[in-house]
C-alpha cells in the first residue's frame, strides 16, 4: 500500500510543513494536507502509517460536522471538485487526505481537556497534586475519571515540547476576555464529543483543541478528536490503575520507551508489526466514531 511522506504540489506556494500536515497558501484560505508522517516526542520518524493522513482528514471533517452547533470552524470542503481551479491538477494526490480551510490568526495556545489522569498530567498530579496548578483530590490512581474536565492549556511550540501553564498565565497572553470563552468551549466540545464516543465503545480520555480568530470571531481550526490529537481507549479493556490500550499513537510512543530510544535524533525506524498494529489502531478508531469503512 502506498504511503505518502511529502507534497509538492507545484505551482502552489507552501505556507508552512508541520510534523504531519503540509500546508498550502491560497491567499486568504488554506489547503491542508494531511501526510503519513507520524511523529513522537517531539520528532517525524522516518516510516510512515498508511492511511494515517486519510483517518485524520477524515475523522476531523466529521467532528466539524457533529460540532458546528458549538464552534465554527475554519473548514470550507474536503471535496476536491470544489477546491480553487488552480488545484485541479493535484485532485488525485489531494483526494481524502486535504482540507480547503480559512485563513485566521492563531491564538498561541493549545487548549487542552483531560477528562481522565493519564499521562503527563498523571505525571504532575504525583509531584505536585495539582494539574497546571488545579488542585485535584488526593488519591487518585493513573487513569482515573474526574470528576468533571479540567482545562489544562499549553504553550504551542515549534519545536521541541508544548509546556503547560495555568489559566491566569493564558489570560495574561491572550487576554481574559478570550481565554474563558476557549475554555468554556473546549470543555463542552469535550463532553459532547466524549459522551457521543462511550456509546461507540471509544473513551476520549484527553484531547486538544486549536483556535484562531476570523473577522472578530473565535474559530476552531487544525484538527479535532483524532489518534494524533486525543487519547482514545477502549471502553471494553479500560481500568483504572494502568495505562489502558489505545487506539492513537500512545502504541508508537510505548515501542519506543521499550526499544529504549534516547529521544534525541536520528529517531528509529519502525518494523513492520509496529506499522500494521498501529494503522489497525488507526483505522478502528476511525471506523466505530464514524461508523463505516474508510473510502480509500
Amino acid at each position: 500500500m502506498e504511503t505518502m511522506v511529502k507534497t509538492n504540489l507545484s505551482g502552489i506556494k507552501i505556507y508552512k510543513r508541520g510534523k504531519v500536515r503540509d500546508i498550502y497558501d491560497l491567499e486568504d484560505k488554506l489547503l491542508i494536507v494531511a501526510t503519513d508522517r507520524i511523529s513522537a516526542f517531539d520528532y517525524v520518524l522516518p516510516t510512515p502509517i498508511p492511511l494515517k493522513g486519510m483517518v485524520l482528514t477524515g475523522l476531523s471533517v466529521f467532528w466539524f460536522h457533529f460540532l458546528k452547533d458549538i464552534s465554527s470552524s475554519h473548514f470550507i470542503t474536503d471535496d476536491p471538485s470544489l477546491f480553487p481551479s488552480i488545484l485541479k491538477p493535484h485532485s488525485e494526490i489531494l483526494k481524502g487526505r486535504s482540507i480547503l480551510v480559512k485563513k485566521t490568526n492563531p491564538l498561541p495556545v493549545e487548549c487542552v481537556v483531560r477528562g481522565y489522569l493519564t499521562g503527563s498530567a498523571f505525571k504532575e498530579y504525583k509531584e505536585k497534586g495539582a494539574v497546571c496548578g488545579l488542585r485535584l483530590p488526593s488519591g487518585l490512581a493513573e487513569a482515573e475519571k474526574l470528576s468533571q474536565p479540567i482545562f489544562t492549556p499549553a504553550t504551542k511550540a515549534e519545536t521541541g515540547h508544548d509546556i503547560n501553564i495555568p489559566f491566569a498565565e493564558m489570560a495574561k497572553m491572550i487576554g481574559e476576555e478570550t481565554a474563558k470563552i476557549i475554555r468554556e468551549r473546549s470543555i463542552k466540545l469535550y463532553e459532547t464529543a466524549a459522551l457521543y464516543a462511550e456509546e461507540k465503545g471509544i473513551i476520549i480520555a484527553d484531547t486538544k483543541f486549536e483556535f484562531g480568530y476570523l473577522n472578530g470571531a473565535i474559530i476552531l481550526i487544525d484538527e479535532i478528536f483524532t489518534p494524533d490529537s486525543s487519547r482514545f481507549w477502549d471502553k471494553k479493556t479500560y481500568q483504572v490503575g494502568s495505562s489502558p490500550p489505545s487506539y492513537d499513537k500512545q502504541f508508537v510512543r510505548d515501542y519506543l520507551v521499550k526499544i529504549g530510544w534516547d529521544k534525541k535524533p536520528p529517531a528509529p525506524e519502525l518494523p513492520p508489526d509496529v506499522v500494521e498494529k498501529t494503522k489497525e489502531k488507526y483505522l478502528t478508531a476511525y471506523e466505530r466514531l464514524v461508523g463505516r469503512k474508510l473510502s480509500i
